[in-house]
């Protein structure tokens, strides 16, 4: 044919932009960080950045590597990036706290891992509770603008009656991740090394699983961390898309607790 030929199909892909090619996703997952002690936050923020992922990040105010604390205003730079790149953020209660047993009359026992009462087992009205959940959406919204979306996680996964039961009149919906989810990287790497993990969490892992890992661990001695590159791309192979908890259909009906506060009092 002369050069009035139409280019063939393959031509014509290859000019099309990469969005235009995209297949369509065989299913979601919500990747999720807690805060731990921040070791490898720069580099998942990266790993996230490049493969243009949404996570759901839970914060505690919890002692890093530099020693500081993770919702020091020495932090503030890094949570405004991650706002600004659209990630959703969660509320991890303030001192992370082993949450348990319940006393009774609404009220359960509380051990913080930081702060004035660090270490010794305390007890919290339903009141105390929502101020406990509510001082890191104080934190995010001094140094980003923005607070906290209508969610959090207890520590450790540990959760009460009466804790649930306070956190919802608070306007917080509990998060809990999926068997498969636990990518294992506060597990001793001497025994779940690192290779392990990635595979059992790429064989394992489903549409609408909840993920969990943490953006940095003081006990692990080889860090997980790293894995989250190859584990993004193999579940992008495998045609896992990722979102945020915005919007999983568990969550994202949720109103955000000032929002929720608000109507209350209008009441």
């Amino acid at each position: 044919m002369g050069r009035g030929r139409l280019p063939g199909w393959s031509a014509l892909l290859a000019l099309l932009p990469c969005a235009a090619l995209a297949q369509p996703c065989s299913g979601v997952v919500y990747l999720t960080f807690d805060t731990g002690n921040m070791r490898h936050a720069e580099l998942i923020a990266e790993t996230l950045r490049k493969h243009d992922v949404k996570a759901t990040f839970f914060l505690a105010n919890e002692r890093t590597a530099r020693g500081d604390y993770s919702l020091d205003a020495s932090w503030g730079s890094y949570w405004k990036q991650r706002a600004d790149e659209g990630h959703a953020f969660g509320s991890h209660t303030w001192r992370h706290g082993r949450i348990g047993p319940d006393t009774g009359d609404g009220h359960m026992k509380y051990r913080p891992a930081f702060g004035a009462d660090e270490g010794r087992s305390v007890t919290l009205s339903p009141q105390d509770f929502c101020a406990e959940l509510k001082r890191p959406d104080e934190a995010l919204r001094a140094q980003t603008g923005r607070g906290l979306d209508a969610i959090w996680r207890a520590p450790g996964g540990r959760t009460t009656p009466a804790a649930l039961d306070a956190a919802r009149t608070c306007g917080y919906a509990h998060v809990r991740w999926a068997p498969a989810g636990f990518l294992g990287d506060e597990l001793p790497s001497e025994s779940y090394p690192n290779e392990a993990l990635l595979a059992q969490a790429l064989r394992n892992v489903r549409d609408g699983d909840v993920l969990m890992a943490h953006l940095g661990i003081w006990s692990r001695h080889d860090p997980f961390a790293p894995m989250i590159d190859p584990l993004i791309a193999g579940l992008k192979q495998r045609g896992m898309c990722f979102r945020t908890l915005r919007e999983h259909p568990d969550y994202r009906a949720a109103q955000p607790p000032v929002a929720l506060a608000a109507a209350r009092a209008a009441r």
